[in-house]
């Protein structure tokens, strides 16, 4: 069995037992006291960003008012539900929860499109006795939850500060929910040890120092990276943390920059799509104000990282100072907390061309023309093997197979579903030292020459006539034609009667005025030429069309589910 691991060392400060983020927020409210800790940039209330900034001192004083109300309400362990837009009360209300035991479960206020059935599935799951949102937020948020009781961080009176226990680190810290766009949402249990011991891993492997690094994120806190990122990693590395709204991200790109052009030794994270799009709507006047030079990591993972996009993000802002070795590539999942591996710092990550047709054989060999895959590097303090997804045995080196995952970081299992955390948590074979099983990840992989690369997912995998197919590989072929919009493209299986068929759903580009019907026929021949596959449908919308997550990146997901119900024949362009 070939098993990839790489210790991190431990914090400088050693976290014992009895630590969570908010114990940890009160000790940097002591060391820290008056210096920023969390800057959120409120772009609703100024086009530059109205900055409202929160020191340790005044948000640990914030956590205590709100954990003392909530301790009047609800019972140690009970579930507490965060219901509010990206800001500084958003941190305020979470770790609130978690200072009075409660397990938080961090979500979105209403109001979401497309999203809010997500949200209603997440709350009928875990049942919040409490739901904490903001004043602006108030109304809504209770007349959408109807039944717990609702409290507004902001309007929280202060309080006399008092002595919190310390928690149990085996005790459920919070419930990470994970889409629920082909299934009913699933809360991922995650312990305080399991989170401290992400964090952990993350600041180190990532080089976070207290007051010489901080961390710049647009991310959703309601999503794994974005909270561990924006809450997780400040709280346990002593960094201060700068926040925007997604949204604000997505109108306008050079914000996120310019976030980090003002906070040196930034680090800061975000899906592939992310980089591209910044790349092509940033413009050159705004680049004349950008200093990236002292940037320390851009963490680059969620979905699969493409060397094109790596490329065209570092030549379009390489002279705002960026360094290559900033680029960092990573790889992780929520039922992991979030950080599985990393590639190493000083260099940038590395790019290995594999034959295409025996890559989709399952097996890697390097080539001279094929799929070029960038490496996710090594564990970070855990390990990584690759196993056949159906006997759970090793598969040989250079085989593609699941990655399997074990570590201080995996989580207990799926909130109140044992039957699918059985199938997915602590999988034999168990660790003989640690007792720890495998997490079945439900992500296809290789080690090659010792580094971690992704190649795909298992539910996506594009299987016709006998034969795989990744679908981000046929989505790279079909954006090359000028009549596809730039990161738009959406490749799924459905099933036919005589097995799978391969659908590609896409939106037409801004500026193509021609019919789509030639460019259809181009994408059929294209791909027929490019893959031996023969496309059953092409669909063409409307920019901004296709389904996507809340992140904004595109869910085959949701794309395979539209076209399977119907909902996307009626936006279909002729």
């Amino acid at each position: 069995m070939e098993t990839i691991s790489q210790p991190i060392p431990a914090a400088p400060e050693n976290l014992g037992d009895g630590e969570s983020f908010a114990t940890l927020l009160t000790r940097w409210a002591r060391v820290l006291g008056d210096e920023t800790a969390v800057t959120y940039l409120d772009h609703r209330a100024a086009a530059d960003g109205r900055a409202v900034t929160l020191t340790w001192r005044a948000l640990d004083e914030r956590v205590d008012a709100v954990a003392a109300r909530l301790a009047g309400i609800a019972a140690p362990g009970e579930r507490a539900a965060v219901l509010a837009g990206q800001s500084a009360d958003y941190v305020v209300a979470f770790l609130g929860a978690l200072r009075a035991g409660l397990v938080a479960v961090p979500l979105f206020a209403p109001g979401l499109p497309g999203h809010e059935g997500r949200l209603a599935g997440a709350l009928a799951d875990c049942t919040p006795r409490v739901v904490l949102t903001t004043a602006a937020d108030f109304d809504a948020v209770r007349e959408f939850t109807a039944g717990p009781e609702v409290v507004a961080v902001d309007a929280v009176p202060e309080t006399e500060p008092r002595e919190w226990p310390r928690p149990d680190p085996d005790a459920v810290a919070y419930l990470q929910y994970t889409s629920g766009s082909t299934r009913s949402p699933a809360g991922v249990v995650l312990t305080h040890r399991n989170v401290l011991a992400n964090a952990r891993q993350a600041c180190a492997a990532y080089g976070a120092e207290s007051r010489t690094t901080s961390t710049v994120s647009w991310l959703p806190l309601f999503h794994d990276m974005g909270l561990i990122l924006g809450i997780g990693a400040p709280m346990a590395g002593g960094m201060a943390s700068v926040l925007l709204d997604p949204l604000a991200f997505l109108e306008r790109p050079a914000r996120w920059l310019q976030a980090l052009s003002a906070s040196p030794g930034a680090i800061s994270a975000a899906p592939n799509f992310a980089y591209a799009y910044s790349a092509s709507r940033v413009s050159e006047s705004e680049k004349d104000f950008l200093e990236l030079s002292r940037v320390v990591s851009l963490i680059n993972g969620s979905e699969p990282v493409l060397p094109a996009t790596i490329a065209k993000f570092q030549d379009a802002f390489g002279g705002c100072g960026l360094r290559p070795e900033a680029h960092r590539s990573s790889y992780g999942l929520a039922e992991a907390t979030v950080f599985v591996s990393v590639t190493g710092s000083g260099k940038e990550p590395r790019q290995v061309t594999f034959d295409r047709d025996r890559l989709a054989a399952g097996l890697a060999v390097p080539a001279a023309t094929g799929t070029t895959l960038v490496s996710c590097g090594r564990p970070a303090g855990q390990r990584v093997r690759i196993a056949d997804p159906v006997t759970g045995n090793a598969v040989e080196p250079g085989e593609v197979g699941e990655i399997r995952v074990s570590g201080p970081n995996v989580g207990r299992g799926y909130w109140g579903r044992p039957d699918a955390s059985a199938a997915v948590f602590g999988l034999p074979p168990l660790d003989p030292e640690t007792g720890e099983g495998w997490l079945a990840t439900g992500d296809l992989g290789v080690l090659f020459d010792g580094e971690l690369f992704v190649t795909g997912r298992l539910k996506d995998l594009v299987v016709v006539d006998g034969r795989n197919h990744y679908p981000q590989d046929i989505e790279q072929t079909v954006e090359e034609h000028p009549a596809v919009r730039p990161h738009s493209a959406a490749a799924f299986a459905i099933e036919v009667p005589d097995g799978e068929a391969a659908v590609v759903v896409l939106e037409r580009a801004k500026d193509f005025e021609a019919e789509v019907g030639d460019a259809v026929a181009d994408l059929r021949a294209a791909v027929s030429a490019g893959h031996g596959l023969r496309l059953h449908d092409v669909v063409f919308l409307a920019p901004g069309e296709v389904p996507r997550t809340s992140s904004g990146k595109i869910s085959r997901a949701r794309c395979r589910a539209s076209y399977a119900d119907g909902s996307l024949a009626e936006r279909r362009l002729a």
